[in-house]
């Protein structure tokens, strides 16, 4: 590590090229903290909405409409909606009107901003996911739901074991798309002091002019994050096809 700073700081001193992340400790620990925000912020949301846009289909499949109608809402205001707007909707709406706890001698929000942003991006994503799903469950043939029943299966036994494993196959392609998604978008957490990526880097250049290397360190970092994020569903999406039918 020592020999990388050598050589970006021997850069600056002939080039005027600041990579001060590489060489400077104090903006590489602000850096690597605002790198490990955003990967608790995409894992996060990413598990949450998957949670949560798979109990949706399933509610959304149900013949009680007291159960499809708020399923179809959540999907439609938060498919039709910002996610910038979300996030300040939680955020400056919502938790000014929670109670306030006592923490240390101080009165500080009951949520966090990083607990209101995964929150906001959570449903976000799911609201696609909820139709991702969807589509991915209408795709399995019926008879496939009437064998499970007639083994005993319960309605929800069946939707578990067998439908959604057969859903999830053919919708993972615009699932891949949508959950990449998310993971650029958590940048917009920046709006409410979340210190991930594009909040410490922007600290940085603000601090050490050299806005340019920084934008080129912020790109590489979310390429690369994007990049390995594709190559696991791309993984996955090999292990799950069905022998037999691969392409």
């Amino acid at each position: 590590m020592h020999a990388i700073g050598d050589w970006f700081q021997r850069l600056y001193e002939t080039t005027g090229l600041n990579f001060s992340v590489f060489y400077d400790a104090y903006d590489w620990d602000r850096y690597f903290g605002g790198l490990k925000m955003t990967l608790l912020l995409s894992v996060t949301t990413i598990l949450l909405s998957l949670i949560i846009g798979a109990v949706g289909a399933l509610l959304q499949g149900s013949p009680s409409m007291l159960l499809r109608l708020p399923v179809n809402a959540f999907a439609v205001v938060f498919r039709n909606t910002p996610p910038l707007v979300q996030i300040f909707f939680f955020y400056f709406g919502l938790g000014t009107m929670l109670p306030a706890v006592e923490a240390a001698g101080m009165r500080v929000p009951l949520l966090s901003n990083v607990q209101w942003a995964i929150i906001s991006l959570s449903l976000f994503a799911a609201a696609f996911n909820v139709e991702i799903f969807r589509s991915g469950i209408e795709a399995v043939p019926r008879t496939t739901l009437e064998a499970a029943e007639a083994l005993g299966y319960t309605r929800l036994k069946a939707y578990i074991y067998i439908v959604l494993p057969l859903a999830i196959r053919v919708c993972l392609p615009a699932l891949n798309n949508n959950l990449v998604n998310l993971l650029k978008t958590t940048t917009l957490a920046y709006a409410i002091a979340v210190p991930e990526t594009l909040y410490a880097v922007k600290q940085i250049w603000s601090e050490s002019q050299n806005v340019f290397e920084m934008m080129v360190v912020l790109l590489a970092t979310y390429g690369i994050l994007v990049g390995v994020l594709v190559w696991l569903m791309h993984r996955w999406e090999r292990a799950m096809r069905i022998p037999g039918y691969a392409r």
